[in-house]
């Protein structure tokens, strides 16, 4: 492959300051500090299980909660998946995963469209992931497709625990994330798109 397919994106506002630094064709590696402990531990299943490798630094003004800083950072992040997946030519695009957590199965299917459309069940609107809010799952994998430009359906099929709850979004994310920007052998010049382009 002789396409750079890394990205960097600084977001700066009033309200946060965001790097994020992401390599598709990576190992896995990573270094993620968001202020959130939950949050850093989900972002690296995103990293470990879809051999990404991303650094994500943030600042923000957590006196008003976490939803500015995770919204600004699935923001980055979106770009940034967007930035490094370019014209999408040979990539494989459409992909889906089951993750299993022990009681808890979660289902990720994405289309590296060119186009940000979500829904997203989480079954965590009113509980707690540790110090995350549920609800700001939600809206992270939410604004993360939107910004990323790409078709996300994600759910819990079924499930107790919060935290297995989320993490099993975040590794189906990572698995089906991963399948479907790798390159096709049998196709790795071609757009897969019928239209010639995916934006």
């Amino acid at each position: 492959m002789t396409k750079s397919r890394k990205s960097s994106v600084h977001r700066k506002t009033q309200e946060t300051d965001i790097l994020v630094d992401l390599n598709l064709d990576g190992t896995g590696k990573h270094q993620i500090k968001s202020g959130n402990g939950t949050l850093d531990h989900l972002l690296v299943q995103l990293s470990r299980h879809g051999s990404l490798d991303l650094a994500i630094t943030a600042k923000g003004d957590l006196e008003t909660g976490w939803h500015h800083t995770v919204e600004d950072i699935a923001i980055a992040l979106g770009r940034a998946i967007h930035e490094a997946v370019g014209d999408g030519r040979g990539i494989t695009r459409i992909a889906h995963s089951f993750v299993p957590f022990d009681e808890t199965l979660a289902q990720v299917i994405l289309d590296l469209s060119g186009r940000g459309y979500a829904l997203v069940d989480t079954q965590l609107n009113h509980e707690l992931v540790e110090h995350l809010p549920g609800d700001m799952v939600r809206h992270f994998l939410e604004t993360l497709a939107i910004e990323g430009k790409f078709t996300l359906h994600a759910r819990v099929v079924y499930g107790q625990n919060s935290h297995h709850k989320a993490e099993g979004l975040f590794k189906a994310l990572a698995r089906a994330l991963a399948e479907a920007s790798r390159i096709s052998p049998r196709t790795p010049d071609q757009v897969p798109s019928s239209k010639g382009t995916l934006r």
